[in-house]
């Protein structure tokens, strides 16, 4: 079955957030309707992908003892990761369905190796002993709203200072752009501090796209400000889940966007609402949100 052709998971209510997920609302709240309520299928994307196997390289190549973790070593593993990735996601093939000589997926996979190349002109793996790989947290405010994700990696120094990296393999922002690029990182950094109790020293995002590592000293005010943006964007969800009033949000992201043909800024229907409406009524300020609710499945 195709992805065209796919039928859409079972509808289900928003019951935590993640950084993907928080980002997909303040983007367009009809977007985040169609990712997290109606779960509509996707095309697999090859940027995207391009990012899971660099991800997989960069974690694996850690199993390696430090003298073997070179650019050489690294580079070799991403025919192998591919073929991985492949076997448990068979939909991705369609990437390159019309490629009956391989040559666009030689050359996918020869973008994927000079990024992985990249990296080791930005850090050095043979001096570095990560405490977690692709560690997946996820805590409980004392509102009762749920916060997940996976970082990509945690370092740990001898002094207990603690250092959350993410790869990225798009190019660094503008410095005018650099604060929703940290967004994803202080959100992490928020959960590690309600987890562990620990505020984290960095945040390092390294990115491989244009050769660039954005580092960020946070404070406990930069965790508590985030952390009052995601209980309003908890509540302006709930209010929206409520009312079933998802507004779509234009802006030049829709060109990339897979549900045009249901999004009303496109001529387009959304699907019926599938959740029970508990209220029409315009939302009102000063509410809570701040039900338990339990957790879902965590986002890439």
């Amino acid at each position: 079955m195709s992805t065209s052709e796919q039928v859409p998971a079972e509808p289900r209510a928003p019951m935590s957030l993640s950084p993907s997920r928080a980002s997909d609302f303040m983007q367009c709240p009809l977007l985040y309707r169609f990712r997290v309520i109606d779960r509509l299928p996707e095309k697999p994307s090859a940027a995207a992908t391009r990012g899971t196997l660099v991800h997989a390289v960069l974690e694996r190549l850690f199993d390696d003892p430090a003298a073997e973790r070179t650019a050489s070593r690294a580079k070799s593993m991403v025919p192998g990761q591919w073929e991985r990735l492949l076997a448990s996601k068979p939909e991705l093939a369609e990437l390159f369905a019309e490629d009956p000589d391989g040559e666009r997926l030689a050359g996918w996979l020869g973008e994927a190796e000079g990024l992985v190349e990249r990296w080791f002109a930005l850090e050095d793996p043979t001096r570095l002993e990560p405490a977690e790989r692709e560690l997946f947290v996820e805590t409980e405010l004392d509102s009762g709203l749920r916060l997940r994700g996976v970082i990509d990696r945690v370092d740990v120094a001898p002094s207990g200072d603690v250092r959350i990296v993410d790869y990225k393999t798009g190019k660094a922002p503008r410095p005018e752009y650099r604060d929703g690029a940290l967004f994803q990182m202080t959100f992490y950094a928020l959960v590690v501090w309600r987890l562990k109790k620990v505020i984290p020293r960095r945040l390092q995002l390294v990115y491989l796209g244009s050769g660039e590592v954005l580092t960020y000293d946070p404070v406990e005010a930069d965790l508590l400000r985030v952390e009052r943006k995601l209980l309003a964007l908890w509540e302006a969800i709930r209010l929206a889940t409520e009312s079933g009033d998802w507004r779509p949000r234009p802006t030049k992201l829709c060109g990339w966007c897979d549900h045009q043909a249901v999004c009303p800024e496109f001529g387009g229907t959304p699907p019926v609402y599938p959740l029970k409406i508990v209220s029409a009524r315009p939302p009102e300020s000063g509410g809570s949100g701040q039900g338990r609710m339990d957790p879902a499945q965590p986002s890439s």
